[in-house]
């Protein structure tokens, strides 16, 4: 059991390569660690964005449980995975009596974008301006989020420039806002070799690779993220199916292409853009999740601590757990939504 504390044919070689320099990077504690022992079969099913709303320039396909009155938790996940990340979360939150959204992100499943011509633009700002939208749009007035991965940031962007719409926030790997000044200075080299992907992305080359090897591309960004996370073909093919969406690949590439400063966004974030590249600080009740195993780039807590200024705790999930804790550690995560809707 996890703990809790505070605080078509090219891609294998490829991926050995890859695999092995993420095990490197991780130490040799962890290469000489036992095998963990397969994770828990699901005990809830699916869950399935059979809901739709328009709000702002996309059609979101969502799902919805729990009590239409219940105080409001939307969770928000992240790149390349979907809402089944939350298919044991949801369930949890919905029997304490919260309305729980979980809506699929520009990109994914069944979201769509309400007019053809509109940009594919996956820049953060674009992203977390979703959020608000979809809100407006459900006519919530205000929300506890959580999230990881772009979920994550679109959650910290949301409460830092939305505050009222924030009743608390459930942040993995803490605070994720940057701007594209941010990520024009060079790394140490170990931590640039974590971003082969986006510098891949860079390339007409990387983003033709991944529009013919979406699946693959995103099993092996599992593996690596969570290399002690032994999920099965099924729970993966559950969660690459939204990977099918038709704007996937421009809304994926985008955004990395964005941080690099290679793509422009659109001017209507330009604003939002330039509040965020001051780094504001968060005042919503947070707390703030890390896995003991999360292969994926990330801040250590305590460069991120200072960000948040009203009620705080961070959590440490323990037992091997990745880049993806609602799904890795989802009793740890449900209770950490309930905590921080309650600090």
């Amino acid at each position: 059991m996890h703990s809790s504390t505070p605080t078509s044919r090219k891609t294998s070689r490829l991926a050995q390569v890859l695999i092995a320099a993420q095990l490197l990077l991780a130490g040799s504690v962890a290469a000489a660690a036992p095998s963990p022992a397969p994770a828990a079969p699901s005990s809830h099913g699916a869950l399935v964005a059979n809901k739709h709303v328009d709000a702002g320039d996309l059609n979101v396909g969502y799902a919805e449980l729990g009590p239409a009155k219940g105080e409001v938790i939307i969770l928000l996940h992240g790149w390349p995975y979907d809402i089944n990340a939350y298919a044991e979360v949801a369930p949890r939150l919905a029997a304490q009596g919260y309305r729980v959204i979980v809506p699929h992100l520009r990109g994914y499943g069944s979201t769509t974008f309400r007019s053809a011509d509109a940009p594919r633009n996956g820049e953060p700002a674009a992203l977390a301006s979703d959020v608000i939208a979809l809100m407006d749009a459900l006519k919530i007035k205000q929300a506890n989020l959580a999230g990881f991965d772009w979920g994550a940031r679109s959650a910290d962007i949301v409460a830092a420039l939305w505050p009222e719409r924030v009743k608390s926030l459930v942040s993995v790997s803490g605070y994720l806002i940057g701007s594209q000044e941010a990520g024009k200075k060079p790394l140490p080299p170990a931590a640039e070799l974590q971003w082969w992907y986006q510098f891949y992305f860079a390339t007409d080359r990387g983003r033709d690779g991944y529009a013919q090897n979406t699946h693959d591309f995103a099993k092996l960004i599992w593996k690596l993220a969570s290399p002690k996370w032994q999920f099965d073909d099924a729970t993966f093919n559950r969660s690459a199916a939204a990977l099918d969406n038709p704007d996937q690949v421009a809304i994926a590439i985008h955004n990395y292409r964005w941080r690099l400063g290679l793509a422009e966004g659109e001017p209507k974030y330009a604003a939002l853009e330039q509040r965020l590249a001051q780094l504001p600080s968060i005042s919503v009740p947070t707390i703030t999740i890390e896995g003991d195993a999360n292969g994926a780039p990330h801040p250590l807590p305590g460069a991120y601590r200072a960000k948040f200024t009203g009620k705080y705790e961070h959590r440490t999930f323990t037992g091997g757990i990745g880049h993806n804790p609602p799904q890795e550690a989802p009793v740890e995560f449900t209770q950490a939504v309930i905590d921080a809707a309650h600090l």
